[in-house]
């Protein structure tokens, strides 16, 4: 099992990262936030999991544990394999996903592409007391900060009612609040506008 790579970062693509370590250049499928953190040239620490399959071998890595664990539970759910889960941790930050889990939030679920109504309703079913509540709070500077507020739930309410989509609102919502978590709803809904726009 390779459950930890730090290598010299050689390629980012799309979806994944070659990473070099010991001589071996080790292809790295990774969700968005953890890619966007990845330079060329640069040393990658990434925790990893091995997904042997019978027609493949896949590493897929995390620069955070959080996203490592989450993943984890993702694809402990029948019907969830490892891409499907990328897809989620790839369409929101872990907080909101974390928090659409614990909330029962399917409809938030399902807004991923790839995800139907069934397997939405599936992963809250399953997942919904599995889930650690810390891991719905935002991060800030490597810290979790407390879980979305009620400021930010009106705005997440009025966003939808706009008619933008669960997942990108719930994100841009909680990157505001993660960066001062003392905005008014007002505050939180005019500059969502301009990231959603």
């Amino acid at each position: 099992m390779i459950a930890f790579l730090s290598g010299v970062v050689r390629e980012v693509r799309e979806h994944s990262a070659i990473v070099l370590t010991g001589g071996v250049g080790y292809e790295v499928l990774c969700p968005a936030s953890t890619l966007a953190k990845l330079k060329v040239g640069d040393v990658a620490e990434l925790h990893t999991r091995l997904v042997v399959r019978e027609d493949a071998w896949t590493l897929f890595g995390f620069s955070e544990t959080d996203s490592l664990k989450l993943f984890e539970l993702l694809t402990s759910v029948t019907g969830v394999g490892p891409k499907l889960g990328l897809a989620l941790l790839s369409a929101m930050p872990v907080s909101a996903l974390a928090q659409g889990l614990l909330s029962g939030d399917s409809k938030l679920l399902s807004s991923v592409s790839g995800v139907g109504k069934k397997t939405a309703e599936r992963l809250v079913l399953e997942l919904q007391n599995k889930v650690p509540e810390h891991l719905a709070a935002p991060t800030v500077g490597g810290k979790r900060q407390r879980v979305i507020s009620t400021a930010g739930q009106d705005a997440v309410e009025a966003l939808l009612a706009l008619g933008f989509r669960d997942a990108q609102v719930r994100s841009v919502v909680s990157e505001l609040l993660a960066s001062d978590s003392e905005q008014s709803a007002d505050q939180l809904i005019r500059k969502s506008l301009g990231r959603l726009r």
